[in-house]
């Protein structure tokens, strides 16, 4: 990777972690697919669900105050059984599988947005919660499977992204420690982690600043345009 490419891969690094830190989420709405794109499928969301655990850290440090632990605790077990089962899979298939499913997960993920999800009952958070995890684990991406899910649990703002900052953290690091086993990180993937850290306190510092000056009108403006997001994201990856 030359020294351009690699400034513009931590800038849209440093993207990924003020959305993730203002909307709670989406952060692998433009990591994976810029990480996948330079290192290659397999590597790039390994790499991304590092990433994402680490400044997931920074997210629940800046969100201590709202972390809804009792709310949060039967999705954020769901989602760490999921990724479990969609990274070992991830390990074991090969290349070409992997970008089919991450292309695949797009696919879904604008067909989701097709309807209301948002008027999905409550009882439906766990089912969503586990393939959101089985999902992540496997193309990097939950897709808005995620978002629905802790969305139904009827948080304000704050504690909304506290709940995604818990449950984002423990699927990555379920997921990180799965593809760290099977050796999927080189050297270059080290070194982006190690340039990354500074923008994680950064981008966490951007996007909680957003997320407490906005209302909670604007929130939800906020989040369903980083569920729209996937339409984009989709459209670059096919391009």
């Amino acid at each position: 990777m030359d020294i351009l490419a690699a400034l513009g891969v931590l800038v849209l690094v440093y993207v990924a972690f003020t959305v993730s830190a203002s909307a709670g989420l989406g952060g692998s709405l433009v990591m994976v697919p810029t990480l996948a794109l330079f290192l290659g499928s397999k590597e790039g969301v390994a790499l991304a669900a590092l990433l994402l655990a680490a400044n997931n850290v920074f997210k629940i440090g800046a969100y201590r105050q709202t972390l809804p632990f009792r709310k949060a605790i039967p999705i954020i077990v769901l989602i760490m059984a999921g990724a479990a089962l969609g990274s070992t899979i991830l390990v074991r298939a090969p290349e070409v599988v992997v970008t089919v499913g991450v292309i695949s997960m797009f696919v879904a993920s604008v067909i989701a947005e097709r309807f209301d999800l948002s008027k999905l009952r409550a009882g439906f958070a766990p089912l969503l919660a586990f393939v959101s995890g089985a999902s992540s684990g496997f193309s990097g991406t939950s897709g808005p499977l995620k978002g629905v899910a802790i969305r139904n649990l009827d948080l304000d703002r704050r504690h909304f992204v506290g709940a995604a900052s818990l449950a984002s953290f423990a699927g990555d690091a379920t997921k990180t420690a799965i593809f760290a086993e099977a050796q999927l990180l080189s050297g270059t993937s080290l070194l982006v982690s190690g340039a990354a850290l500074p923008l994680m306190a950064l981008g966490t510092w951007t996007g909680s600043t957003v997320n407490e000056k906005a209302g909670e009108r604007s929130f939800a403006v906020l989040f369903w345009t980083v569920m729209a997001g996937y339409t984009v994201r989709l459209g670059i990856f096919l391009a």
